[in-house]
């Protein structure tokens, strides 16, 4: 797809080869979609907090308050999928703000939960509107700014988004030391109120469309989004030894493969299309950039876990300062997807993509001495992270732009679901390897808990390693990125 530029003039104008300006009015509407998935974030990291405090409270186990954060967790792998039949049904605005508003909802029910079942069924309620927040929201922004302001939209837009994970835990620990637990919920409430009036205010209303309005697949409802949940379930628990773990991991695994065939077989278009188009996978900028989104979300979110783990077990921190320790990683992505931002649009993915590795694999080197003769000293894990998360920053924008920059306008909703898919079950499969290797490693040197974590980090820096496979298949030049080859 080529990337249009307006034609030079004498006022106004843009002279050939400058990007086209993002008007105002494109900013609004990015920032207020920034938010929804921001609050999501914030909500999902507070609480994990908090789940001591709501277990005491209300007198229940810790395997049973632990339903809290995973059925929020289930929830949204149940609702992700149905994020681009929802904008083609109903339209991605009003499908957005109604996400919204069952997010909210959610949130005031939580706040008033009188037992743990109750608390846990309006955190699934939560989560079946945290689900398909950020699919349709990029779905909004990419089709309104196209493909040629793509990179410094998304590159903008991922300052709040980085810093979330990092602020969750601060805000978290604020609330339960002058708050009571039911505050991290309730603060959720006058804030997603905030944002149902700014999108009312600044998000166009949806295109009128004389197509006919696809129908529900009900048959790949059944199969993809209970299929996804088996294995989100099954990956996140499998360290715990037991049979459901792997049971859950291997039905899921059936009902995905059985969801390929049936999406295969199903129409194309019309009112028989399939929840998530696997044809969209026949374009290579896209296989590729999912691809890379999905070994990235292994070495995110596994790292993530790993890294606020180490300085509670070993360094004996609080999870409010753990939280804090992490802030370079954050401001390192932020940093770096600004600077990215207003380049990914002029020049070719694969050269940014291969520094951004680069970048995030020298950041995670000095991991791997942790617990070691010569580990490494405070600054020198911060200054890592810092890296770590600066490659993170750089990769992510050239690799959203190839993935909504290889598909038509009407397909973005589509694959917005598929690639935000993809995202979650690659962190999930990262977060499980790398529970598992440290578990041996546990197991394996029992006086040595840093060491047991810096061999772990071998696993991160492999995991890390496997994305300049697919990174190698970008384009190389800005004309070859301008070819869609489907």
């Amino acid at each position: 797809m080529t990337t249009s530029v307006t034609a030079k003039g004498r006022r106004g104008g843009v002279r050939e080869g400058e990007p086209e300006p993002i008007p105002p009015g494109l900013w609004k509407m990015g920032g207020v979609l920034a938010l929804g998935p921001v609050l999501a974030l914030l909500d999902s990291t507070i609480v994990n907090v908090g789940i001591d405090s709501v277990g005491r409270d209300l007198h229940s186990s810790i395997g049973a308050v632990q339903w809290v954060a995973t059925g929020y967790l289930l929830a949204i792998s149940l609702t992700m999928p149905l994020s681009g039949w929802a904008a083609g049904r109903f339209g991605a605005r009003r499908a957005w703000l109604a996400s919204v508003v069952l997010f909210v909802l959610g949130s005031a029910l939580c706040g008033l939960a009188w037992s743990t079942g109750s608390l846990i069924a309006f955190r699934v309620l939560q989560g079946v509107g945290g689900g398909m927040i950020q699919p349709l929201g990029q779905a909004i922004i990419i089709q309104a700014a196209g493909p040629s302001r793509i990179g410094r939209v998304m590159g903008t837009l991922m300052l709040p988004i980085s810093l979330a994970p990092v602020l969750g835990p601060i805000l978290g620990g604020l609330v339960l030391e002058h708050l009571d637990w039911r505050w991290m919920f309730l603060l959720n409430v006058p804030v997603g109120l905030l944002i149902l009036l700014l999108a009312a205010r600044w998000l166009p209303a949806d295109e009128a469309s004389d197509a006919p309005r696809p129908g529900l697949d009900v048959t790949g409802l059944l199969l993809l989004s209970p299929g996804l949940t088996g294995l989100l379930y099954g990956l996140s628990t499998i360290g715990d030894g037991g049979p459901a773990g792997w049971a859950a991991l291997a039905a899921g695994t059936v009902l995905v493969v059985l969801y390929g065939g049936h999406a295969l077989r199903t129409g194309r278009g019309g009112t028989r299309a399939p929840l998530i188009d696997l044809r969209l996978f026949a374009r290579r900028g896209f296989t590729v950039a999912t691809a890379n989104s999905f070994l990235q979300g292994a070495a995110l979110y596994s790292s993530m876990f790993l890294v606020p783990l180490y300085y509670q077990q070993v360094r004996h921190v609080g999870a409010v300062e753990a939280g804090l320790l992490l802030a370079p990683q954050a401001l390192g992505t932020a940093v770096t997807a600004m600077l990215a931002a207003r380049i990914t649009d002029r020049l070719a993915p694969r050269p940014l993509v291969l520094i951004g590795i680069v970048c995030s694999l020298v950041g995670t080197l000095a991991f791997t001495r942790l617990g070691s003769g010569s580990e490494p000293a405070g600054w020198l894990i911060a200054g890592s992270l810092a890296l770590r998360g600066a490659g993170m920053g750089i990769i992510a924008i050239p690799g959203l732009a190839a993935v909504y920059g290889s598909v038509e306008r009407a397909q973005v909703p589509a694959a917005a679901g598929a690639v935000n898919v993809l995202n979650r079950v690659g962190g999930a499969l990262g977060t499980a390897v790398l529970t598992l290797a440290l578990q041996q490693a546990q197991h394996g040197r029992p006086d040595q808990p840093g060491a047991a974590f810096g061999q772990t980090f071998w696993w991160v820096l492999a995991l890390s390693a496997l994305a300049i496979a697919p990174a190698c298949l970008y384009p190389n030049t800005r004309k070859d990125t301008a070819k869609d080859p489907a």
